[in-house]
């Protein structure tokens, strides 16, 4: 029962433009009530802290948002309990997050001081070092990235030669009516919150499509590397915002101004793109597809170009997956420096204080 409130999102990425956060939308400020910034080193238990925080609330019968680390599925960057109007999140490199109002609804919540200062100035230079390796593991993933994203660009550009633009306004405005027929102006402005489904992450490609697309209506739009669906779904976007609907983007885990999948809970639809590396197993619903908006003749006579860009496009991702791997493993060693010197017992209270303030 507990799975039907628990929404598991990314707030941030490993893009072709290197690390890339919309933790601006983790909960609005004049929405929150209080949001904790926690600021502490590798391995302080500041995930662990939310998963325990997380946990208890949905015990407790509310709806729980997991924000997941990009760069460590398993870890947290942050939790929101909406009905709360409460938040959590990780406020260190590389999403550094510094309060806005601080007292008024931000508060710091800083587990260095539940840690041996003097054990951990020990292993310093071993720590420097480390988390340079890491730096460069990541600058290192993000030129591969860039240099994907360039590949999957050019796929773009044939497949935006072959795409019917009549074709993609009919389907567009076909469903926009399905939507939005004999619906009015809700008298409010729509408001987006910009998130992402899936990662690039040590794993590979790992996304929580299955916990964000309940709604009671989904439409879904199959195609392949830049075939142009985003051009749909920032339609029905503007569409709903202009109506006074709020709505949920998801974004792409590669170019993170490409929408990928759309929510708006107003009309409890959501409408997702499948393709060779994210997909979502319908069960009642529409689905289209991009191939049938072109011209196949063309699309067939650059068949060899496109098959190519697949492979170095894949070699590519594959690369960038390592060096994003042995960046986790360094910080997976990192960890070692920090845990046997932090006070764990105190965090136990610190947790105990925390869900006092969050209940009363």
């Amino acid at each position: 029962m507990t799975e039907n409130r628990a929404r598991h999102i990314f707030l941030g990425g490993n893009t072709h433009l290197g690390f890339f956060s919309y933790y601006d939308h983790i909960l609005p400020q004049e929405d929150a009530d209080i949001i904790f910034v926690i600021k502490g080193g590798p391995g302080t238990g500041k995930s662990s802290f939310m998963k325990k925080i997380a946990r208890e609330m949905l015990s407790r019968g509310h709806v729980v948002e997991f924000m997941h680390c990009s760069s460590d599925s398993d870890s947290l960057d942050g939790i929101v309990i909406r009905d709360l109007k409460a938040a959590m999140l990780d406020g260190t490199a590389p999403h550094v997050v510094d309060p806005k109002h601080p007292g008024a609804v931000d508060q710091i919540l800083n587990f260095g001081v539940f840690w041996n200062e003097e054990g951990i100035r020990k292993h310093k230079k071993e720590i420097m070092e480390i988390s340079r390796e890491i730096s460069r593991l990541f600058s290192r993933a993000y030129r591969y990235l860039h240099a994907a994203h360039d590949i999957y660009m050019d796929s773009a550009s044939i497949h935006a030669r072959a795409l019917d633009r009549g074709k993609l306004n009919s389907l567009a405005a076909e469903l926009e009516k399905e939507l939005f027929d004999g619906r009015e102006h809700t008298g409010k402005a729509g408001r987006e919150r910009s998130l992402f489904a899936s990662a690039i992450a040590p794993a590979g490609y790992v996304n929580y499509l299955d916990s964000l697309l309940n709604a009671g209506t989904v439409y879904a739009i199959r195609g392949d590397m830049g075939t142009g669906e985003e051009q749909v779904l920032e339609r029905l976007r503007d569409k709903a915002l202009r109506s006074g609907y709020d709505v949920e983007g998801f974004y792409c885990a590669l170019n993170p101004r490409k929408l990928e999948h759309l929510v708006i809970p107003g009309l409890d639809a959501a409408i997702t793109t499948c393709n060779a590396y994210h997909r979502y197993e319908m069960g009642a619903g529409k689905s289209f597809d991009m191939m049938d908006l072109m011209d196949r003749g063309l699309v067939e006579r650059c068949r060899v170009e496109l098959e190519e860009n697949r492979t170095v496009f894949d070699w590519l991702m594959s690369a960038a997956f390592k060096s994003i791997r042995r960046a986790k493993e360094n910080h997976d060693s990192l960890e070692r420096y920090y845990i046997p010197h932090m006070d764990f017992n105190a965090l136990d209270e610190l947790y105990k204080d925390i869900l006092k303030r969050l209940i009363h």
